[in-house]
């Protein structure tokens, strides 16, 4: 437990430097270098929001590791019929492959189910995208245990799942900017790409709930959510909050089904909008007929 907690032992703690360097330099490129004058930069503001919500994101994700280690540990002791050894090559690329496919499954579920959507919203609600955004966390990944809870299971140690998720974060992060353009196909074809994450991001019915994938790109193309980047996305919510309140941002959309669920005439009513897609709403009592 000890070394699961230690900075030292988090792929993400080494990257932070390199976080910070790519923000100095992009800022720099869209200070002094030619580019095309569409590109959002940063406004200070909305930056300084998404470096608050990264930092105290780190909170919530101890919280998380500290939780679900225990529950990994008990699956992984008494559960799983073998164990995979750590010490090999494959077992890494298995690992982070495994990873990277709970991280799409969750991150699909997190924009297609209202309940989870309030607390994934808060990453997709700066109108900015830079590296800035990208440190635009949520507060809330209790979500991520449920797809994640296989690994373990199928005998991944779990310490390895946290190391693993470390990558796709820091994988994650270079994505955030409108400074890269298309790369080479074979590339955009694989990974997911800034030209792709774009697409995420963007509040465009075209773009819509598309490109969920963290390292790899392919899960979209194999399941069926993935578009390509056609024009520039304009970004953030379909409903814009217009506000940088912490609290707003990170929990007003819990707000929100709380109210619908109270105003809510029928069960089936209140589940829907729980469990419903953002959106959703309740069709209308058919008309009585006469006979």
């Amino acid at each position: 437990m000890d070394a699961l907690l230690d900075p030292m032992q988090n792929p993400v703690t080494y990257a932070v430097p390199f976080f910070v360097l790519a923000i100095l330099v992009e800022l720099a490129a869209l200070r002094w270098l030619d580019h095309d004058d569409s590109v959002t930069g940063y406004a200070l503001r909305d930056a300084r929001t998404s470096i608050s919500m990264g930092v105290v994101s780190l909170v919530f994700l101890t919280l998380f590791k500290v939780v679900t280690f225990l529950a990994f540990s008990a699956v992984y002791v008494y559960l799983a019929p073998f164990h995979l050894p750590t010490d090999t090559w494959w077992y890494w690329v298995l690992v982070v492959l495994g990873v990277d496919l709970g991280y799409y499954g969750h991150h699909r579920f997190s924009h297609r189910v209202r309940i989870a959507w309030a607390g994934h919203q808060a990453h997709h609600s700066s109108e900015f995208m830079n590296f800035g955004t990208a440190l635009r966390q949520k507060w809330n990944p209790w979500f991520e245990f449920f797809f994640w809870l296989p690994l373990p299971l199928l005998g991944f140690a779990p310490w390895t799942l946290y190391a693993a998720f470390g990558v796709n974060l820091v994988f994650q992060f270079f994505v955030h900017t409108e400074l890269v353009d298309k790369l080479p196909r074979p590339i955009e074809y694989v990974l997911n790409t800034p030209s792709h994450h774009r697409v995420h991001h963007g509040r465009d019915p075209e773009y819509l709930d598309r490109n969920y994938g963290g390292i790899l790109i392919v899960w979209d193309r194999l399941f069926g959510t993935f578009a390509a980047e056609e024009r520039r996305p304009s970004y953030g919510l379909t409903t814009p909050v217009d506000t940088y309140n912490l609290l707003t941002l990170q929990y007003g959309h819990y707000g929100d089904i709380a109210r619908d669920v109270r105003a809510a005439r029928r069960w089936r009513d209140r589940l829907g909008y729980v469990l419903g897609p953002p959106g959703w709403q309740p069709s209308p009592d058919p008309a009585p007929t006469r006979t």
